[in-house]
């Protein structure tokens, strides 16, 4: 009885490389860029990988580039995602075209806020800022610093001029003041802690303008 011919078997084809996956829920996208924003922000950016953060989030490092390409398109967003609530934030706040202690006082409101909402982002800005932004994808942190700097100097001098504010103000010095003391709150604030955003602004601010406004 004749055997039946069998057909070489085809080779197979190479595995194609995984790309980032454009089907994934903002829920889960944002679950992911929650545990990469804390790992960057308790271990350092330099020192965290990819398969760190997986680790942290419970999966495959593989499985992670279905969702991001790179720990870099991770922090970019997140930072990028930070900034852009600030910048939303600030901007109404500047558009009520208010006085320039209320709009002080509604700025450092603001960033408090934006601390309890984003608290390992302003961690991970504060940190790696200086050495992020020498990179092209990074260029967006150098512009938000400009508008930021030029936002409180611009309020701080109206203050001056209106006779708000102590005319011997040294207005750079106070930004700097200000905006340390601020951030460095990062460090330290815990998101459902026993203050709110808001009761912590209020005691930063009766702190800060007994020493400024005009008795």
């Amino acid at each position: 009885m004749p055997t039946k011919s069998t057909k070489p078997a085809k080779p197979a084809k190479p595995a194609k490389k995984k790309s980032p996956s454009t089907n994934a829920t903002p829920e889960r996208r944002g679950e992911l860029l929650h545990t990469a924003a804390e790992v960057f922000a308790e271990q350092g950016y330099n020192a965290t990988t990819v398969r760190k953060i997986a680790d942290h989030a419970g999966m495959l490092a593989g499985s992670l580039y279905y969702h991001f390409d790179s720990k870099e398109s991770m922090l970019e967003e997140i930072l990028r995602t930070f900034l852009d609530e600030l910048w939303s934030g600030y901007d109404t706040v500047l558009d009520d075209e208010l006085g320039p202690k209320e709009t002080l006082e509604a700025l450092v409101t603001e960033s408090f806020r934006e601390i309890d909402r984003h608290r390992a982002a302003v961690a991970i800005y504060q940190r790696e800022s200086q050495q992020l932004v020498a990179q092209e994808r990074f260029a967006f942190l150098a512009e938000s610093q400009r508008r930021f700097e030029k936002t409180w100097l611009t309020t701080l001098e109206r203050g001056v001029a209106d006779q708000v504010f102590r005319a011997d103000l040294d207005i750079r010095l106070t930004y700097r003041f200000v905006r340390d003391t601020v951030w460095v709150a990062a460090s330290w604030y815990r998101p459902g802690g026993r203050h709110s955003p808001e009761e912590i602004a209020r005691q930063y601010l009766s702190m800060v303008l007994d020493g400024i406004a005009v008795r």
